[in-house]
């Protein structure tokens, strides 16, 4: 079908109507302010449900999911730039309905709660926010009759709590997180970064600078591991060194002999690994950037487990998500790194 724009339910309606039989809806929900993260989104869309498929793209700036003081009527609105976008990418249809398209009547009175897995975080930060974000997802994934949908892994909560409402209350959806999209510089794609003065962006690189060296900080453990699997016996090797006088040899080896241990969590005394080692190397970049001009504010850095984002403990091995949030002037910005724990990177 050809390049349509939908602005009520009718015209949605009429649309999805007009699919080959068989074909799969995919779904990508967003407030506009496209970008190539959205792009990527919708190409991922293209490629799953194939040519005969129908590729949905909602622009719907949510009012359910934005609180007191947060920048609702600062939020950019580029319907025409976002059509283009969406058209390029391989989109089928864009809906863009007005709030009482999708909230007929205004605010309703039957809301999605996130719980407890959507209060801490973004959610102790927003408070509200997740509520009226699963709100509209699920009156958006039922509008558009979705089949697939697809979302950001930068918005790795989001994403998280999305999937436990779908399992939660058996949405015949399939879910499908896809990578952050990056700028040249890592600075995560948000229509946000768009507010960065030139100096304030050079502080939010700390941002991905921090889950980078994080990133760097465990591939170094678990090379230290692996070269600790073939050493031999690098407790001996640690003692001879110290008593010739090389410390920092010795240190080297010791930090060998503690790797080849099942349950060592520090490769050298008073040097943190696992968990607390990531978190530290995060936490390095973020100090320094605190002392930047202009300051990065910090909210928060946790490392997480997916599916149900409690903080990991140090002995974590598997799937973890390193997540962080912070102000660099007005704007507030998020950005996560996955991380796996206990197998190569």
């Amino acid at each position: 079908m050809s390049f349509e724009l939908a602005a009520t339910r009718a015209d949605l309606d009429r649309l999805l109507d007009r699919r080959a039989p068989g074909a799969r809806i995919g779904v990508l929900l967003t407030m506009g302010a496209l970008h190539e993260g959205h792009a990527t989104l919708v190409r991922a869309a293209r490629t799953r449900v194939g040519p005969q498929g129908l590729v949905v793209v909602t622009v719907f700036v949510n009012p359910l999911q934005f609180g007191a003081g947060e920048d609702l009527d600062r939020y950019p609105r580029t319907l025409e730039a976002d059509l283009k976008v969406a058209r390029e990418a391989g989109a089928d249809v864009v809906f863009a309905p007005a709030a009482d398209e999708v909230y007929p009547g205004g605010a309703p009175q039957i809301t999605l709660s996130a719980g407890p897995m959507g209060e801490h975080f973004e959610g102790a930060s927003r408070p509200g926010h997740f509520d009226g974000m699963l709100t509209v997802v699920a009156k958006l994934l039922h509008l558009t009759r979705a089949d697939v949908t697809f979302f950001g892994l930068k918005d790795a909560q989001q994403l998280a709590l999305v999937r436990r409402m779908a399992r939660d209350l058996n949405f015949p959806v399939e879910i499908v997180g896809v990578p952050t999209v990056r700028e040249d510089d890592g600075l995560a794609l948000s229509s946000r970064n768009r507010y960065l003065s030139v100096p304030e962006r050079r502080t939010a690189l700390a941002l991905s600078r921090a889950l980078f060296a994080a990133r760097d900080r465990l591939a170094a453990q678990h090379a230290l591991r692996a070269r600790a699997a073939s050493a031999p016996a690098p407790g001996a090797r640690a003692a001879r060194l110290s008593a010739l006088g090389e410390p920092r040899l010795a240190a080297d080896a010791h930090a060998v002999a503690a790797a080849r241990t099942p349950d060592a969590v520090a490769p050298a005394p008073g040097r943190p690994c696992g968990a607390d080692a990531v978190r530290a190397a995060a936490h390095g970049v973020l100090d320094e950037a605190a002392r930047a001009v202009p300051p990065l504010d910090l909210d928060y850095l946790a490392l997480v487990d997916p599916a149900d984002f409690t903080e990991v403990a140090d002995g974590h091995t598997g799937e973890a998500v390193l997540v962080v949030a912070a102000k660099v002037g007005a704007t507030r910005l998020i950005d996560n790194i996955p991380l796996t724990f206990g197998a190569p990177q």
